[in-house]
């Protein structure tokens, strides 16, 4: 998209949220696998916008920070905090000479579409208004500031704890989104006044200031509510959550991707699927993950910031972070991988079977009950049940490698560093400490030896005792 340089975002951000009850500052709360604010400011760019910048009050430093990434993102202090129109002539000494249009967001409702932050600015351009609000329609309007009309025309907006009983139950309502006219809009803010019952300075004052300069004022009205959504508590988190899930789940949907139960599959926004993939009831994909197409992940399966091949399984409760998956792979049931695990085409991991920083190379498997830590591990490798890498020796981590071909007998314990050559096996019980060479076998149990009548014996000894 072109760069709108007469477009300047302003986001408010410097609210305390006394109402989330929580240390962490409001904008920093997660849905959908990033901040409140994250959201804002990715729809936001979408207009390619000529700036971006964020009011921060409340734990400024705290919001600066989570936020340092993102360099084309300025920043102004509002302190103390005044009311909204307060916040936004903070940024005055940042937009003062900037021309065009100034579009005003809430780092609290990340729900709003780019497609409606379009419409907004289309809106208020076509019509050269002085302001243009965003509204909604909806059966409940408790909370918030309510749209007076005179005919289809936007009278005012008058803030609930200062509304008439009548204007109460008017259910059009202000979603604290707008676009202003720069020119200029500084000077009409100083006009406001805070003669209400916060003792606040109101933006949406600036309504009745524009309709008696007789400047046009516009409205853009939302077809679906929930985009305007803001958050204040930890139940309206929840349902902002919920809305920005079902709205992933059916975009996914939308393009090939088969979500047997929508409604208890959490995939956040910016998790990718390929067609064809079919996800069982129960799975969380977080944020950084990748999917391939023609996949199938079972109940349970929580996947963060991990890759999965094409046509790859994962079974019923396996977790798998920051790990890749390769093609035609099978992982689980109860399997996990962690830290950098790499399974190679067609490899198969099973039951209880750990994988941590380890390649497993193609076509290897693991099926039980097994940890392998640190390794590197070729292709065509059997790893029988119980096998244990020991890469800790109490003070530094050590690689196991296991060339192709090899086979590891059940309950074996590799102690690294060390390395299995290619072909080589390793019998049942052996607790490998040197290398072994290619094509050679490694055992360390000594030779069985039966005692006849033991078990009789040891019932006696009983008996007597």
């Amino acid at each position: 998209m072109d760069v709108m340089s007469d477009v300047h975002i302003v986001i408010l951000a410097a609210g305390k949220g006394t109402r989330m009850k929580s240390a962490l500052p409001k904008v920093l709360h997660a849905v959908a696998g990033r901040p409140l604010i994250e959201h804002v400011i990715d729809t936001a760019s979408q207009l390619a916008p000529a700036s971006i910048t964020v009011v921060v009050g409340h734990h400024a430093d705290t919001v600066r920070g989570a936020l340092a990434a993102r360099n084309h993102v300025g920043f102004v202090v509002q302190e103390p905090q005044l009311g909204t129109a307060h916040a936004l002539l903070t940024t005055e000494p940042v937009l003062a000479h900037a021309k065009g249009t100034l579009v005003m967001l809430s780092g609290d409702v990340p729900a709003l579409s780019a497609d409606t932050l379009k419409s907004l600015v289309s809106v208020h351009t076509q019509t050269n208004a002085a302001a243009t609000v965003v509204t909604a329609v909806v059966e409940n309007p408790h909370g918030y500031g309510r749209i007076v009309r005179n005919g289809e025309k936007i009278a005012r907006i008058v803030e609930e704890k200062d509304a008439t009983p009548g204007e109460r139950g008017i259910t059009e309502i202000n979603s604290g989104i707008y676009a202003f006219d720069l020119a200029g809009l500084y000077d009409a803010v100083r006009s406001i006044g805070s003669a209400n019952a916060q003792r606040e300075y109101y933006l949406p004052d600036l309504v009745s200031i524009y309709r008696e300069q007789q400047r046009p004022v516009e409205t853009v009205t939302v077809a679906d509510s929930a985009e305007i959504l803001g958050v204040n508590s930890r139940m309206e988190l929840a349902v902002v959550g919920k809305h920005l899930r079902l709205r992933k789940n059916a975009e996914l949907m939308a393009s090939g991707v088969t979500i047997e139960d929508p409604d208890t599959t959490y995939i956040d926004a910016d998790v990718v699927i390929g067609p064809d993939t079919i996800v069982k009831p129960g799975v969380s994909l977080v944020s950084g993950s990748v999917i391939g197409s023609g996949c199938v992940i079972y109940s349970g399966v929580r996947i963060a910031g991990s890759t999965v091949g094409d046509r790859a399984v994962v079974y019923d409760h396996c977790v798998v972070t920051d790990s890749v998956i390769g093609a035609d792979s099978a992982v689980g049931p109860f399997a996990h991988l962690r830290g950098h695990a790499e399974l190679g085409q067609r490899a198969k991991v099973g039951n209880f079977v750990e994988l941590k920083k380890t390649k497993l190379g193609e076509g290897s498997k693991s099926m039980h009950l097994t940890y392998l830590g640190d390794a590197v591990i070729g292709s065509g490798v059997n790893i029988g049940a119980g096998t244990i890498t020991c890469n800790y020796d109490g003070q530094r981590k050590h690689v196991t490698t296991i060339e192709d071909g090899a086979f590891i007998g059940s309950d074996s314990q590799l102690i690294a560093p060390i390395t299995i050559g290619e072909g080589a096996y390793v019998g049942t019980g052996t607790t490998v400490r040197q290398n072994v060479p290619a094509r050679s076998l490694a055992v360390s149990a000594g030779k069985q030896r039966n005692i006849d009548g033991w078990v009789e014996q040891k019932k006696r000894k009983g008996n007597a005792d």
